[in-house]
């Protein structure tokens, strides 16, 4: 047991022994121990993370250098923001599992659009975010300026144009966290994200133009350059969940040895996915790690670890001990 842990970390070592619980702690060690060595990890969001409130522990993942790069969906780059503005205003459904459509649609008629049972409030969250991020969209390109979905979210953040909505403790919004310290960010398919529909109804009325948003072919060419940079010790990959979010930036690699010619290029030095997403034909998020062998992502000797479980249960316990907690 590691003593100088605190109880929670010492309570999984001396618990968690087998099966999907021997994962978690196997993950956990091993992630600590790419960092122990120099290396940089990824955590990939998938999911309704931020809904989720992770966070209220994954800020401090980044406060302490825990994570150097994110990649996540548009909803998690946003939902962060949204419960930091707007958290008094959500809606529990504990009992989401026996709704009627019915009672679903009074729900949209409410204004409150279901992620499993919690409610995010349109016109507190989504709508309070719109007019603020507009107004600094527009001033970019006024200015003849372009700039990625993050970068955007962090000028609003660091602006101060939210103060007066904040109805959470600020320790525990992971984006703001992230803009403190300027981290990297990656948003694959950001266009499919409730603030990416708006940015793509201001395109289509012309009151935007699509390129004042950089692309996703240029988030590639971002992380590329990145990796290149930050490879020499490794770079591990904490994958939450399955989707575009780990889809998106795992290719990086392949990308670069075999389409660039790179062949110095590291595979990726570490790899865990939480996920309860099972094998079967032809599904990605359920794959086996050493399938990403053949894709040239992962070595033959490369740590790897598939946790089959729920991620809003098992993510906050490996950063738990990833803090000492």
């Amino acid at each position: 047991m590691t003593k100088h842990k605190g109880a929670i970390s010492n309570f999984i070592e001396k618990y968690y022994l087998h099966f999907n619980a021997a994962a978690l702690v196997d993950a956990a060690k091993a992630y600590e121990a790419q960092l122990n060595g120099g290396a940089k990890m990824m955590v990939t969001l998938a999911g309704a993370m931020s809904t989720g409130e992770l966070g209220k522990i994954f800020a401090e993942m980044i406060r302490q250098d825990k994570v150097q790069i994110i990649s996540c969906t548009g909803a998690n780059l946003e939902e962060d923001i949204m419960n930091l503005v707007a958290h008094s205003h959500y809606k529990r459904v504990p009992n989401y599992r026996d709704l009627t459509p019915k009672e679903e649609w009074a729900l949209l008629e409410k204004g409150l659009n279901r992620v499993t049972d919690t409610c995010i409030p349109e016109e507190e969250a989504f709508r309070r975010l719109q007019k603020h991020i507009f107004k600094i969209w527009k001033d970019a390109e006024t200015k003849g300026e372009r700039y990625f979905p993050h970068e955007y979210m962090y000028k609003m953040l660091l602006s101060g144009v939210l103060e007066e909505y904040y109805e959470i403790d600020l320790k525990d919004s992971w984006m703001y966290a992230a803009a403190e310290k300027n981290l990297p960010i990656v948003v694959p398919g950001w266009e499919d994200s409730t603030m990416g529909n708006i940015f793509a109804s201001y395109v289509m009325k012309g009151e935007l133009k699509a390129s004042t948003m950089k692309s996703g072919i240029e988030y590639m060419g971002y992380l590329a350059d990145w990796y290149i940079k930050n490879s020499d010790k490794g770079i591990g990959f904490f994958q939450i969940g399955g989707g575009i979010a780990g889809d998106f930036p795992i290719c990086v690699v392949p990308m670069l040895y075999q389409d660039m010619e790179m062949e110095d290029i590291p595979f990726w030095s570490y790899f865990c996915q939480i996920s309860d997403s099972t094998t079967s034909y032809g599904s990605y998020s359920g794959a086996v790690p050493n399938e990403k062998i053949t894709w040239g992502k992962l070595d033959i000797d490369t740590p790897k670890f598939i946790i089959e479980s729920d991620a809003t249960i098992v993510a906050p316990l490996i950063f738990a001990y990833l803090l000492d907690m």
